[in-house]
């Protein structure tokens, strides 16, 4: 591997990692080098995907975490800490879309699950790494990353995930906030915005007939999105290459938002 992308060394967290594109971004810092904790809200589908892992020779942690529940995050913080003794790497890859439909019409129930999961989690999980990653990073003269997965959703208006969209323009305007009061101690804050990718998560808009080929149609490069044309992208920012890139959203989408 370049060295420019080797993480043998490292440890990452990714939350939301046990399919879709948090556990290609797993599986991708996993190959790259790094030691890796994923989670997701069930202890099963952790089991399952740790052992895919584990099968590929790659050093992995699984526990089970709700981000809504703040106390589920900060133990799985302290696991991954607990069993390496150091973080260099976050990615917040989990997210919820309870409501599909005119942005008028959602429930304040459902609207609140959409912030508190998409945006005040993100922060918490900030919260919660990024001193230690600044110290350790400063310590040995090294750079710590944190990237968030937003979406093209957060740039681009949208009539039916509305309130998803703005919880991701916000989480957006999160990662320059983060970038700008953590660069000056070796920490690089970006984003991730992906258009539409054929994962679980984002199942109603890709199987519906009409709109996939109208979003195919629509990208330049004819096709929706694949869960490995993430992973990649979060090994780059997590990596030495992108030394010098902070507080930016890099969008993958196929080409639909320059048209």
């Amino acid at each position: 591997m370049h060295p420019l992308f080797d993480l043998t060394g490292k440890v990452a967290l990714v939350t939301g990692s046990t399919r879709g594109i948090g556990k290609s971004i797993a599986e991708e810092l996993a190959r790259a080098g790094a030691s890796v904790a994923i989670s997701s809200r069930k202890a099963d589908a952790c089991e399952k995907a740790r052992a895919e892992l584990a099968a590929q020779g790659f050093d992995i942690l699984a526990r089970p975490c709700n981000i809504s529940r703040k106390e589920e995050l900060q133990a799985l913080v302290d696991a991954t800490l607990a069993k390496w003794r150091r973080l260099d790497i976050v990615v917040a890859n989990a997210a919820a879309n309870p409501y599909y439909g005119p942005l008028t019409g959602i429930s304040d129930e459902a609207f609140d699950k959409i912030i508190t999961n998409n945006v005040k989690s993100v922060l918490w999980l900030a919260a919660m790494t990024l001193p230690g990653i600044a110290e350790r990073a400063q310590r040995e003269g090294t750079s710590g990353s944190f990237t968030l997965v937003g979406s093209i959703g957060g740039l681009l208006a949208n009539t039916v995930i509305g309130a998803y969209g703005m919880s991701k323009a916000t989480g957006h305007h999160l990662v320059r906030n983060l970038a700008a009061e953590w660069g000056p101690k070796n920490v690089r804050v970006n984003a991730i915005a992906p258009g539409l990718v054929k994962t679980e998560f984002a199942r109603a808009l890709w199987e519906d007939e009409k709109r996939r080929a109208e979003r195919i149609e629509a990208t330049p490069l004819r096709r929706l999105g694949e869960p490995r044309d993430i992973g990649g992208i979060a090994v780059f920012l997590a990596s030495d290459a992108a030394a010098f890139i902070t507080g930016q959203v890099i969008v993958a989408d196929g080409g639909v938002t320059i048209l």
